[in-house]
């Protein structure tokens, strides 16, 4: 749901909240996309998982779809964000109309490609069982622990993933980023105004600070970062700016969009069924 014009005020935006709120689940997840001038396209990567079930609440208010990059990270509960505590939580964000793909099954940053020929790349989990240890991956490895994440996702929702993904930390080759296309992947950055601080130290960067920045500086086509929990940040980013965010922007005449929708991946998704 928009704003009816670039002119509405955040008070008017809010007051859409209610009539969000009002609608059931079902009516909610058929709502159809309307006309877009100005989208931003959302994003949330895998966390701790703490502040998910606010997200959710904060989405379906909203009316605001977004697209979830999972890997099966450590969480609060004592397992992993794709384990089967998680799967219902999954499941009801895919009947809403969210999208979903890939962030390696393990969490895995890459460090650096290996010379030679086929590619292969050092690379470091930092979930699963090689948490913390670095070692060599072939081309097909990294592709497996891609698509499994993504088999994951399909698992649990019910709903193919998209044919993208998000390397931990946007660390990436353009030897890893081949190869990820050779099998399938797609991978997806984000704006630098869409860098919205959720990873950054509280003491030095307050959610106020974070807020006022990303209203002042995200621009029509932006692809918008944030995770669900991160256990260094003192005073969490979501879901105290989330809501904020979204209501200022929409007030400024933004919508909100999956990436299904982006311009960009669009064909490649067409052509990746």
């Amino acid at each position: 749901m928009r704003s009816a014009s670039r002119h509405v005020g955040v008070a008017a935006a809010a007051s859409m909240v209610v009539l969000a709120a009002a609608l059931s689940p079902g009516a909610w997840a058929a709502t159809e996309p309307a006309a877009c001038e100005k989208p931003v396209y959302l994003t949330f990567d895998t966390g701790h998982m703490g502040i998910a079930p606010l997200v959710a609440d904060v989405l379906k208010r909203q009316d605001v779809r977004v697209t979830f990059f999972a890997a099966a990270e450590r969480t609060q509960t004592d397992g992993d964000s794709l384990d089967d505590h998680w799967a219902p939580w999954w499941k009801a964000r895919a009947a809403e109309g969210n999208e979903f793909g890939s962030h390696t099954y393990d969490h895995s940053y890459w460090r650096a490609d290996v010379k030679g020929s086929p590619p292969s790349f050092r690379i470091k989990p930092s979930a699963g069982p090689q948490n913390g240890k670095e070692s060599t991956w072939s081309a097909a490895e990294y592709c497996a622990n891609i698509k499994k994440a993504s088999d994951r996702l399909a698992a649990v929702t019910g709903k193919k993933p998209l044919p993208l993904y998000r390397a931990p930390g946007g660390k990436t080759s353009p030897a890893l980023l081949a190869a990820a296309e050779g099998c399938g992947y797609k991978y997806v950055g984000w704006a630098p105004a869409g860098f919205l601080g959720d990873e950054l130290p509280s003491e030095k960067f307050s959610n106020a600070k974070l807020l006022t920045q990303a209203l002042d500086t995200i621009r029509p086509g932006d692809i918008l970062l944030a995770h669900l929990g991160i256990w260094s940040r003192k005073d969490p980013w979501a879901p105290a700016n989330l809501e904020p965010l979204i209501v200022g922007l929409k007030a400024k005449g933004f919508c909100f969009r999956t990436l299904r929708q982006h311009p960009d991946f669009k064909a490649w998704i067409a052509s990746h069924p």
